[in-house]
């Protein structure tokens, strides 16, 4: 298990927010960051904010790395249109980000192992690339051999989260499609996230 798991609760705690509206998370019992000075206030300074942004955003789709974070970003920045709409329509078309969406997987960082095993794939095709870009039209489905695993029933199952309209999903075949790449208002986020500042903080 990489470090990345085991902390993702660090992560809610550090940043004061409930990232993936979880019922599990620690915040819901000590709203305040970890460590000893983790219940002192202070005012983040403009950087502060748009560092809090990046990191929001980073965190949620289960704590992707800088040096990849900052790709998706220049691809955004590379495309026409709105940078920020852009920066969300691309981290929304990762192939882990859509595996949770369809609650195929309780979390992000379990949507990022289960492809990662080969127990997706795409368009009839397995897939074990969790940045893989999926397009609209694709079809996603858990493969034979991997459809009565416990973690996806118990995900398939849980009324903690609802599948967006910008995926077409039979959960009693575990498959779904792909049929537009959203825009910001369309995600299903349990908190408020600034595409816009995290734009600001790497055009600095």
């Amino acid at each position: 298990m990489s470090k990345r798991q085991e902390s993702k609760y660090k992560i809610d705690r550090r940043l004061g927010v409930n990232l993936w509206g979880r019922a599990k998370s620690p915040l819901n019992k000590r709203e305040y960051g970890p460590g000893q000075h983790g219940q002192r206030r202070k005012k983040p300074s403009d950087y502060g904010l748009q560092l809090m942004a990046k990191q929001k955003l980073k965190g949620y789709y289960a704590n992707i790395g800088e040096k990849q974070f900052r790709k998706i970003y220049q691809e955004a920045v590379r495309r026409k249109g709105d940078t920020g709409e852009n920066l969300i329509g691309l981290l929304e078309r990762r192939l882990d980000a859509v595996v949770y969406r369809m609650k195929l997987v309780p979390t992000p960082f379990a949507a990022r192992q289960f492809i990662n095993h080969g127990h997706i794939l795409v368009n009839g095709r397995r897939v074990n690339i969790p940045s893989f870009q999926v397009k609209a039209g694709d079809v996603i489905e858990v493969r034979q051999k991997s459809k009565q695993m416990a973690l996806v029933l118990e995900a398939i199952a849980s009324g903690e989260r609802d599948i967006p309209d910008y995926l077409n999903v039979d959960t009693s075949a575990l498959k779904g499609t792909f049929v537009r790449v959203p825009l910001l208002a369309d995600v299903p986020y349990p908190v408020q996230m600034e595409p816009n500042l995290v734009i600001e903080f790497y055009s600095r």
